[in-house]
């Protein structure tokens, strides 16, 4: 069977991106999608769709002598699908799944008298590549290629003047798999896609029809740097690295002289009121508690975060608070620069809207990669997984606060 659908695969593709993006819409929470060195599984279930190529059906009975009358068609079905995969980076996962793509065929009434019933299911795996192109910090539009392998188990049935020979015909079929689609994710361990597949099967009896299956899936990572991270969301008191507050003495109150033995009681000397106790702290976060990978909007784990330092000064005076924004060594130090600069100009934005500080008195700053915790023969190689993990502590952003209590 031949199956040419009557909208293209593309036409279909885009209709699907734009139907997720209405549902889901551009003002949902802010979550950090697959950043690379990690591995995921997920499930999908759609609708498998082909189309029954009639010319052939009636050809094909006709070198048997009959007339084809008419043709009842099955051409859709759920399909089932489920996958793992490994996300080398931001842009590139490899993924391994099996699926279903469910059951299909016809009934041919013929003349003379009689039918011809023939439907068969589909089942197969398939291993290829994921491109992956983010838009938002939530949405990317994904692309695949790999390759299929499907077996396909029939059913022949004749009644009347048709007779069948083989009833249970079955083939395998090996060919190109491929996808478009669009991925959001809900959080850092829930992400959701909506794709549209292409797969060249068998019908077990000679055809090799087109199936397209349109499915939602979930993804779940697990392991990688994901998990680093919600550990590190979770535990930032953790990373705070706090320097000892010099504190000063309280001035010592003068004793004062015996008074004179008079009959009027001595004049009581006021006790002089101890100075405002001055202070200085520094506390040092990991960007990744604050920041999704290579951007600078704030995430609301970041702001939870802000709140506690907040809370935690408590009634402290502030004279002077400043807020330096790291990079790691990856990228340009012109870039690097402008976004840690950034980073820190959106903390500190954050300080004033939310913790009543004035503007005036916070500086921010970027140090791009000139001020590393890593020791210079740590973290060698170019960009890759391993050495984006290895240059963590050097992505942080540092804040000082000067002031009194």
């Amino acid at each position: 069977m031949n199956c040419p659908h009557r909208t293209t695969f593309l036409t279909h593709a885009a209709w699907l991106m734009l139907g997720a993006w209405g549902l889901l819409g551009p003002g949902a929470v802010q979550a950090q999608a697959l950043q690379g060195g990690e591995y995921y599984w997920g499930l999908g279930v759609g609708q498998s769709r082909l189309r029954i190529d009639d010319r052939r059906v009636t050809e094909d009975l006709a070198a048997r002598g009959f007339a084809t009358t008419n043709i009842a068609h099955d051409e859709r079905h759920v399909g089932y699908k489920a996958f793992v995969g490994y996300q080398f980076n931001r842009y590139l996962a490899g993924e391994l799944g099996f699926f279903d793509l469910g059951k299909f065929g016809y009934t041919a009434s013929t003349t003379p008298t009689g039918s011809l019933s023939s439907s068969f299911r589909v089942q197969g795996g398939n291993l290829g590549v994921v491109g992956t192109l983010p838009m938002t910090d939530n949405f990317a539009l994904l692309a695949r290629v790999g390759g299929q392998y499907a077996r396909s188990r029939g059913s022949l049935t004749g009644s009347g003047a048709v007779v069948v020979a083989d009833g249970r015909p079955s083939d395998r079929k090996t060919n190109v798999k491929l996808g478009l689609g669009l991925q959001y994710a809900f959080s850092p361990s829930v992400l959701m896609r909506a794709e549209v597949e292409r797969f060249r099967v068998s019908d077990a009896v000679g055809n090799h029809p087109r199936v397209a299956m349109y499915s939602v899936s979930l993804v779940f990572p697990f392991g990688g740097r994901s998990g680093m991270q919600r550990s590190a969301q979770a535990m930032p008191m953790m990373q705070r690295q706090a320097e000892p507050a010099p504190q000063a003495m309280a001035p010592a109150v003068p004793m004062a002289a015996a008074p004179a033995p008079v009959l009027v009681a001595p004049p009581v000397q006021a006790m002089p009121l101890p100075a405002a106790m001055p202070t200085s702290r520094r506390v040092s976060y990991a960007a990744e508690s604050f920041f999704s990978f290579d951007s600078t909007e704030l995430r609301p784990e970041g702001k939870v975060v802000l709140d506690t330092f907040i809370a935690e000064l408590g009634n402290t005076r502030y004279e002077m608070l400043t807020v330096q924004g790291h990079a790691d060594r990856l990228g340009s130090t012109d870039y690097n620069q402008t976004l840690s600069r950034a980073r820190a100009e959106a903390v500190k934005t954050y300080l004033v809207q939310n913790g009543r500080i004035e503007a005036s008195r916070v500086i921010a700053t970027g140090r791009s990669e000139s001020e590393p915790v890593t020791l210079p023969d740590a973290c060698k190689g170019e960009m890759s997984a391993p050495v984006i993990a290895c240059l963590q502590p050097d992505r942080r952003v540092e804040i000082e606060v000067s002031g009194s209590r």
